[in-house]
């Protein structure tokens, strides 16, 4: 029998991450189903990375680079030289990218905060590390960060804060003004995670990534992932940016051939495929106004979005909702109750039809409601 007195205890006690359902796993009757529960890209991959993994689908049988040195230097190409190769990190996704972070700098008797609602790995991975995790959440009723909330929780144990911006699940960002705040009152002992992966979709005049700040040599890390905007969530492959420090500290946590070869060679292709990233863009920009429109006529309550997702409260129980959505519009949506956001549904923004799909959906579980309250 195994001892229990070689298991680590806040192992056990981190709580399993419980991604979204894919297709093959539901159940509908209707004919078509559309996917709007992982905030995936709505039309596909970019041509250029799928022409790059049937190339080097061909050669499999080889190990991959030793490291993420040419996805480093495509990023710096794509950051216009104002980052040298050396500030990046290639990862096997966002997820691992935090997972990264986390290994490098949480352990037991350390802290780091996080703002929920918020993305479950920030916790979830610093607490396989045996860090203890501080919430300050944002504050209702329009998820506003709390910076004061977080510069007074920061003690000599801190060593990260997690803020994300655009925010997953609420698509609310952080204005520049405050992360400028934050940036300048953190001690040298800590680090600001920024969770930068929507950040195309971003359209808000005082929008900012971390681009400025680790330019400036400050104790900050971006996350970036190929999931979203490039399509290429079933690839696997993200990077972080920061201070050379700070990257070459981490990239010490590479394993022999880390980075697979078909994300490496994808993600440098999709890199250079701007026609598909403004085609994207495009979409979800165009899009969002009508969910607006759509909520605002339903009479339901919902945050504006910068990312290419709409969170709302559901007017009825979630999970009722999910089931109607799916059993009679075959539209899946997400449960934000696991990131902290209890009564409210997680909509990616899909194609014109997708959406259409949700909205008709949306109408019909309303009236079924209302028939079944008179």
């Amino acid at each position: 029998m195994l001892s229990k007195e070689i298991l680590k205890p806040y192992l056990l006690k981190t709580p399993e991450y419980k991604g979204g359902k894919g297709i093959n796993e539901i159940k509908s009757k209707a004919s078509k189903i559309y996917k709007l529960s992982s905030n995936e890209n709505p039309i596909g991959c970019s041509p250029k990375a799928m022409a790059a993994v049937q190339e080097t689908a061909q050669d499999l049988h080889i190990y991959p680079d030793r490291t993420g040195d040419r996805l480093q230097d495509a990023l710096a190409d794509f950051y216009n030289h104002e980052l040298s190769r050396d500030h990046f990190v290639p990862t096997n996704s966002g997820s691992e990218t935090i997972e990264f972070i986390a290994r490098g700098f949480m352990k037991e008797g350390l802290e780091c905060i996080v703002s929920n609602p918020s993305f479950m790995p920030y916790t979830m991975f610093s607490s396989w590390n045996g860090a203890k995790v501080i919430d300050v959440p944002l504050r209702s009723p329009n998820y506003e960060i709390d910076i004061d909330g977080i510069l007074n929780a920061v003690n000599e144990r801190t060593r990260l804060i997690f803020i994300t911006s655009p925010n997953n699940p609420t698509g609310t960002y952080i204005p520049k003004e405050k992360i400028d705040k934050l940036m300048d009152n953190i001690p040298s002992h800590v680090i600001v995670v920024l969770d930068e992966v929507y950040y195309h979709f971003a359209d808000a005049a005082d929008f900012t990534t971390a681009l400025p700040y680790v330019k400036a040599g400050k104790n900050i890390i971006a996350v970036n992932s190929f999931s979203k905007t490039y399509g290429l969530a079933a690839l696997r492959i993200g990077y972080m940016y920061t201070t050379p420090e700070i990257a070459g500290y981490l990239r010490r946590l590479y394993r022999p051939f880390l980075i697979n070869i078909l994300g490496l060679n994808a993600g440098i292709a999709a890199l250079k495929d701007t026609a598909f990233i403004h085609q994207t863009v495009e979409i979800v920009q165009t899009e969002r106004p009508r969910f607006y429109q759509l909520f605002d006529e339903l009479g339901i309550t919902y945050w504006k979005t910068q990312a290419n997702f709409v969170l709302f409260k559901s007017p009825i129980e979630p999970n009722l909702l999910i089931d109607k959505m799916l059993e009679e519009g075959g539209v899946m949506v997400r449960n934000a109750g696991s990131f902290g956001a209890p009564g409210c549904i997680r909509v990616t923004i899909g194609t014109k039809d997708a959406n259409d799909a949700f909205f008709a959906g949306m109408k019909q579980v309303l009236m079924e409601n209302l028939a079944e309250v008179h």
